[in-house]
């Protein structure tokens, strides 16, 4: 069959839909938020997909698979086993990394154990593990009849008790000894010699000329020298005095440092052999920041250093005892304090070596508590720093001091995963390896070398192996698993994909849809929700949804290739790529004024940045994957400005100065994270509006009347829930083989409420039909409630007029759930003093809401408020009052290429921005 067709899909706001798209081609779903096209692509396509062939395995496995309901669909032919790569985090483990998500550490661990070569820590000398009968052939190949002394190194270890050592080599017949080159009777030996670690001590095993004929007593007393030692063995020429040193182990010849067999355990933090043993495998330990949080005007007994006053008696006698040892009150207030005394106070003196410091001592104290009791009891005093001992590489000293050479340099495990996956593929390409270990590493590399091709071609070339996948964005992270995808070869699969050009830059953009085209090529159908225009006109094929959100959506209201799009009147896609223009928006009445300017940033890839951002404008930072975008505004500005507006306790990344900051009162970080962690979380929440319906519920007659209190009117606890579900309003129900079934509860119906509670009334509605009203249902309703009004239409103005009150949190995209935090700050009492920084906020937005937002973000800059954007969307950057173009990317990223007016970008030659930036501006 040539075309999947889909007939009478009605999963969530589908109404009815019939479609068919062709097998085996790039097929886009665009269209408005909240228009179907996630509920067609993923809820229906994918989950039919994946039922039908997990329901063609044995009953015994089905019950251990989580297997999805049946789609609310008449009928769907031509599918084919489906795989979703969607960009939800797959992990919540802060140890599972972008190397480990990708199996490719895996296959390093096996190359480092099996041709790594071992070097000892402290004389950087490589270790050779040689085996008795390869030493015992190397000695023979020494001219015949040489005098040779067997040695056996003695351990520092069993140095520690010397007249009972020396008492049990004579009892075990062991008739001479070696201190510090001299070779002396053992019954003579000096045991304060032999316990100075600094001669070396050995013990004489045998002493015979080498001959073909003493191979067997040869072999013997080195297996004998090398049990004893652990090890390590010496032969030393009796008539030159000349030393050659072997090791059985890995072993250092100058040194007791040895290393067992390497195994691909010893690379993993997770193993006790791997894991380095002062921070467990973390790369931190626990420190005490106190000067951050310290509030000057208050003395140490009223709280200078806050939850630290007298009120905490155990830790405040410490502050106490401190003060004491200073010679100054503990009821002066902080900022009269002598310079000396407060660094006294907090950090200790040399002079007094007795007293380390109340940081020092706390610190001390939180090392020796569970973690748990650790964060209660220190709150915003503690801090993770870089471990002291693996300095961040989590793994042991042995672990670390294993290396590859490539291109006449060593590369350590920690190391190798630090490189830009970019650099990783000529690296590992052209590995320094003898010949048995190349046709051992032959067999080892293909599979990492592929995964990391495919890495490159989607994009995501300047992460690093050891990079958690906790901090990746939902763009990132679904690249990587698109390039597992890629590296596994299949066909005749059905991919279907969400959004994958979200954080990408254009000029990355291009390496993805090569990457699509490729997995479309190799025979497989691929599906595509997405709004990026390149994306978009790149397609072998268009369904465009709509024509609205919610229950306005739901419908497909075009379909066909881009020229039978671009001719429908009713698509509303097909409109905006024939007049882009449409979607620039720029006040070119506003001048540049005063700045806020930041100096000196040097976090992660910045290379001593200095930036200017207008105050009272609109910027925007731009710049290709990798460049330092979010290292400057998330990771340096936004700490930096919260420590001196909020005095809050996060530290930005190492920046000289930031000026300008006393022109805010208020700094806002809004990024795409979850509303919620739980399905219970809602609109209605987030915003703090259903605190306020349950008091108007409350305040109702009837309520009155039976007593009830806002409480009853809360899903989330006894009394006026429904108990059967306990607020859900479904059940779960477990069918063993078949997939669970989700259906509505069949005491309260779905409503969440108990029969009593539904009772009550307001404007003829019940609380359950209040949480189904959409924002803009809604609107009216509360028209005569000032605080509940003012949240509603803040949402609508950001363009979620269709979400419903009680829609739970967890079904929002990324971009929803920023707009839903812009309209929680566009709802409280504008200074015309706050800074906004936002990440992306276009992400998961039609054209259509991208003008919207635009609008929005100029009015918050009309009203006298300054607007930071992170954001790769030309059309963003077209609107902007003042452009940061930074670049290239990864370890070679973290500059400014230019900065200035969106003219000024486009015409500079070394930004790639201003390449497809002039096509908007043209």
């Amino acid at each position: 069959m040539e075309k999947i067709i889909i007939r009478g899909a009605k999963t969530h706001n589908l109404k009815n839909v019939n479609a068919e798209l062709p097998r085996n081609r790039l097929v886009v779903i665009t269209g408005p938020s909240g228009s179907g096209k996630s509920s067609l692509a993923f809820d229906t396509l994918y989950a039919e997909g994946q039922r039908r062939y997990l329901e063609g395995l044995s009953p015994y496995a089905r019950q251990f698979l989580n297997i999805r309901n049946k789609p609310d669909v008449d009928s769907i032919e031509g599918l084919s086993p489906a795989i979703a790569i969607d960009q939800k985090n797959r992990s919540d483990n802060p140890r599972s990394t972008v190397g480990s998500s990708t199996e490719i550490l895996d296959y390093l661990r096996l190359l480092y154990s099996r041709v790594g070569t071992p070097y000892c820590p402290d004389h950087h000398l490589p270790l050779e593990a040689t085996p008795v009968s390869v030493i015992a052939e190397r000695l023979l190949a020494w001219p015949e009849e040489t005098p040779v002394i067997l040695l056996s190194p003695i351990p520092a270890a069993r140095r520690a008790n010397p007249k009972q050592l020396l008492a049990d080599l004579a009892r075990q017949g062991f008739l001479r000894v070696r201190i510090g080159g001299d070779i002396v009777e053992t019954e003579e030996a000096s045991p304060d010699a032999l316990a100075d670690l600094s001669l070396r001590a050995d013990i004489v095993v045998d002493r015979l000329k080498l001959r073909k004929s003493s191979r067997g007593r040869l072999t013997e007393s080195l297996d004998l020298a090398s049990r004893l030692s652990g090890g390590r063995v010496s032969a030393m020429n009796h008539r030159t005095r000349e030393e050659t040193a072997f090791s059985t182990n890995f072993s250092c010849p100058l040194c007791d440092f040895s290393l067992k067999k390497l195994e691909p355990g010893l690379f993993s933090p997770q193993t006790a052999r791997g894991r380095c043993p002062t921070c467990g495998g973390t790369g931190t330990v626990p420190s005490v920041s106190i000067e951050s949080i310290i509030h000057p005007e208050l003395s140490l007994r009223a709280g200078a250093i806050p939850n630290w006053g007298d009120h905490s008696p155990k830790l405040f006698a410490l502050l106490a005892a401190a003060a004491d040892q200073a010679s100054v009150s503990v009821d002066t207030p902080w900022k009269e304090l002598t310079e000396d005394a407060r660094g006294f106070i907090l950090h200790g003196s040399s002079d007094q070596p007795e007293f380390p410091g109340i940081e020092s001592l706390i610190t001390k104290e939180a090392e020796a508590l569970p973690k748990a009791d650790r964060e209660k009891l220190l709150g915003p005093l503690l801090k993770e720093k870089t471990c002291p001992d693996c300095e961040g590489e989590k793994l042991s000293r042995e672990a670390r001091n294993v290396f590859l050479s490539s291109g006449g340099k060593l590369y350590s495990y920690p190391s190798l995963l630090r490189t830009p996956i970019s650099e990783l593929e000529p690296l590992l390409g052209s590995l320094e390896l003898g010949e048995t270990a190349r046709a051992v590493a032959d067999r080892i590399l293909p599979p990492i070398l592929d995964r990391l091709r495919y890495l490159n071609s989607v994009g995501p070339t300047y992460l690093t192996l050891d990079r958690p996948v906790t901090t990746l964005s939902g763009g990132e992270s679904q690249r990587i698993r698109l390039a597992c995808e890629l590296s596994s070869g299949l066909s005749g699969v059905m991919y279907v994909l969400d959004e994958p050009s979200t954080g990408l830059h254009p000029a990355d953009n291009e390496k993805l849809l090569d990457s699509l085209k490729k997995l479309r090529d190799a025979g497989n159908s691929v599906i595509v929700v997405e709004h990026d225009e390149d994306t978009i006109r790149s397609a072998d094929y268009l369904i465009d949804m709509g024509p609205g959100s919610g229950e306005s959506g739901g419908e497909v209201i075009a379909s066909g290739t881009l020229k039978e799009i671009l001719k429908d009147p009713k698509s509303v896609t097909g409109t905006y790529l024939s007049h882009p223009e449409t979607t620039v928006q720029r006040n070119r009445s506003r001048r540049i004024g005063k700045k806020l300017l930041i100096k000196g940033a040097r976090g992660h890839n910045l290379k001593n940045v200095s930036a200017s951002i207008p105050i009272g404008c609109l910027t925007v930072v731009s710049g290709v994957s990798g460049s330092g975008k979010s290292s400057l505004i998330n990771g340096t500005l936004y700490p930096a400005l919260a420590a001196k507006l909020y005095r809050a306790s996060a530290s930005p990344l190492p920046v000289d100065a930031i000026e300008g900051v006393e022109h805010f009162d208020k700094v806002i970080c809004i990024d795409q994270q979850p509303l919620g962690r739980t399905s219970r979380s809602n609109p209605a929440s987030y915003m703090g509006i259903f605190q306020g319906i349950r008091e108007i519920f409350a305040g109702t007659a009837l309520a009155l009347e039976r007593g009830y209190g806002a409480d009853r009117f809360s899903f989330n606890v006894k009394g006026g829930r429904c108990e059967a579900c306990q607020g859900e309003g479904i059940l779960k129900i477990g069918l063993q083989f078949l997939p669970d079934m989700q259906v509505p509860c069949d005491v309260c119906g779905g409503t969440r409420y108990n029969q009593e509670t539904l009772e009550v009334r307001y404007q003829g509605k019940n609380i359950a039909e209040i949480l189904d009203l959409s924002v803009d249902q809604a609107i009216p309703v509360f028209a005569n409630h000032p605080a509940i009004l003012r949240k509603l239409e803040a949402l609508e103005a950001v363009g979620l007029g269709y979400i419903r009150l009680g829609q739970s949190s967890q079904t929002f995209s990324g971009g929803e759930a920023q707009r839903v935090k812009i309209a929680v700050e566009l709802a409280k009492t504008d200074t015309g003093r706050t800074l906004y920084l936002l990440d992306e906020p276009t992400s998961g937005l039609h054209f259509r809401e991208i003008s919207q937002l635009i609008a929005l973000l100029q009015k918050i800059c009309d009203a006298g408020n300054t607007v930071v954007v992170i954001e790769h969307d030309m059309n963003v950057v077209a609107s902007a009052d003042w452009v940061i173009d930074m670049g290239p990317g990864g370890e070679d990223g973290g500059r400014i290429l230019c900065e200035g007016t969106p003219e000024d970008i486009a015409a500079c030659s070394e930004s790639v921005t201003g390449r497809f930036l002039q096509k908007k501006i043209a």
